[in-house]
């Protein structure tokens, strides 16, 4: 967000361009801060995305070894119970002096025939007994990688964790240097915000009492819009997202957010999508390999929109505008894809179908 400080207008005109100057540098750090903390906090996300994943393979290893160790136990039985009782039995002779001792040629067929039975089924319990250690071996080795690969996540997450704080320290020392100029900035920022919101709602209001909801080439994916050659999406489904994310225009960032209570950035989208029944990760990452790539000129409300190598993502609304949740100390927001940092850091979109 591009941010210009206004001092005041009482003192030195040489004073007050040299305090909107001092301004004026103190929120470029501010904002490259910014940029740099939102980039921390979707890495943040998605080691808590990664981690999920393997939270839920431990527990289904855990659950598959505990199967095979059961199975394992049930077929050593069985092994133990056929070796008791050829023992007592005195089941001991080979089976040459088995099959001598037939009486008749029926008895001997009687015989060959259940020697090959108890030896088969004998030789089946084996092959288990020992199928069964090996897939447990395999168990146990999946469960030492996840345990491993989930110790390396939760590092990850506690050093993006104090990063995040380290650069939350230095945004509220930076910003206390100037909260007179925040202040007024701020204020400017509300109104324009309530105006943009009148604009949307009202735009929003004619498109659904149109007879071509979403009306437009552009809005509708035309394919006669688009230059010879070029792939296009398929029409979007969830137009409806933006009337959800409107809802909460205002509501405060929260890093890590994804309730009314605060939204960061891929939070707001992934709990707007929810509310449509549609489930997304909770990172600007990973929502990126979802739905289809869409191309700039054939955006519809609803598609996601992603800045700063990824690590920015909102919902397209329409007329060139998106809704997000923009970095630390800011709302919920609209904000335009020509303003200068989002025009420059602009990645691309994708459609959730």
């Amino acid at each position: 967000m591009a941010l210009t400080a206004v001092g005041a207008a009482t003192a030195d005109p040489g004073t007050i361009a040299s305090k909107q100057g001092q301004a004026q540098q103190v929120l470029g750090q501010i904002h490259q801060i910014d940029a740099s903390l939102e980039k921390a906090v979707e890495s943040y996300d998605l080691a808590n995305v990664k981690l999920g994943s393997i939270e839920r393979d431990l527990k289904r290893n855990r659950f598959e070894l505990k199967v095979a160790r059961a199975n394992l136990g049930h077929a050593q039985s069985m092994l133990s119970s056929r070796l008791v009782a050829i023992y007592v039995s005195g089941d001991s002779s080979s089976t040459l002096e088995i099959l001598l001792g037939a009486s008749s040629l029926d008895d001997l067929v009687n015989r060959i025939e259940t020697v090959n039975r108890v030896s088969n089924q004998d030789a089946r319990v084996i092959d288990e007994v020992t199928a069964l250690r090996a897939q447990i071996k395999r168990q146990k080795a999946a469960l030492d990688r996840a345990h491993a690969a989930q110790a390396k996540i939760v590092a990850e997450r506690a050093a993006e964790k104090a990063r995040i704080e380290s650069q939350l320290a230095q945004r509220r020392a930076l910003l206390s240097t100037i909260q007179g100029q925040i202040a007024k900035l701020q204020a400017e920022e509300r109104a324009r915000q309530a105006r943009l919101a009148a604009e949307l709602r009202a735009r929003v209001l004619a498109q659904s009492t149109a007879s071509h909801p979403g009306g437009g080439a552009n809005a509708i994916g035309v394919a006669a819009a688009t230059p010879e050659g070029t792939t296009v999406a398929p029409p979007g489904r969830y137009g409806g997202v933006v009337g959800v994310a409107m809802q909460y225009l205002g509501v405060p960032y929260v890093y890590g957010g994804a309730s009314p209570s605060g939204f960061d950035c891929s939070g707001l989208v992934m709990y707007a999508y929810a509310q449509m029944g549609v489930s997304l990760p909770h990172s600007s990452y990973a929502q990126y390999s979802m739905g289809v790539a869409v191309s700039r000129d054939q955006l519809q409300p609803g598609d996601l929109v992603f800045f700063n190598g990824l690590g920015h993502v909102g919902i397209y609304v329409g007329g060139g505008q998106f809704i997000h949740a923009p970095h630390t100390g800011d709302v919920v927001k609209i904000s335009s894809l020509s303003e200068s940092w989002y025009a420059a850091t602009y990645v691309g979109a994708r459609r959730i179908l």
